[in-house]
């Protein structure tokens, strides 16, 4: 499982910079605050993604997938649990591999074979499975929410 280090977290920042997203990190051993699932995984407090050295890199994008799902009252009010509904869920699993391909190293390949190390449960059985035959629902809804244009391809907020 790939997880954020030092190398790839300067990659990370700066596509996250693009949403208006601030990333934190916190000192190995430490506790990050707003982690849904606990340590190693990445937590949310208002804007802002919290992280450690040995985050799985996964956890930092659908963690920041939320984040950027979420409008900006909710955005300013979340403490770890995301909420959401669960067409918002999928869209944030679909956007997560999108922003996985912006990673130098990274892409979707990787990242769905994370996705079901973890335990992630899709039911055609795989990550990639459902994403290449099963979420035409969820790219709907980043089309609806003005996420991403009808190919696919990221919108990032203006400004």
């Amino acid at each position: 499982m790939v997880r954020v280090g030092r190398p790839l977290q300067a990659d990370l920042v700066a596509l996250l910079a693009r949403y208006r997203i601030e990333v934190s990190t916190v000192v190995d051993g430490d506790a990050i605050p707003g982690s849904y699932w606990g340590e190693p995984e990445a937590g949310i407090v208002g804007a802002r993604l919290w992280l450690r050295a040995d985050t799985p890199l996964h956890s930092a994008l659908h963690e920041a997938g939320h984040l950027i799902c979420m409008g900006s009252t909710r955005r300013e009010q979340v403490h770890t649990d995301a909420g959401g509904d669960d067409p918002e869920e999928c869209g944030v699993c679909y956007l997560q591999a999108l922003l996985a391909d912006s990673l130098p190293g990274y892409g979707r390949a990787r990242l769905f074979r994370d996705m079901d190390d973890w335990g992630y449960s899709f039911r055609l059985g795989s990550a990639r499975a459902w994403f290449e035959s099963d979420a035409a629902d969820a790219r709907q809804w980043l089309i609806d929410h003005g996420l991403v244009d009808e190919r696919g391809t990221l919108i990032y907020p203006a400004g």
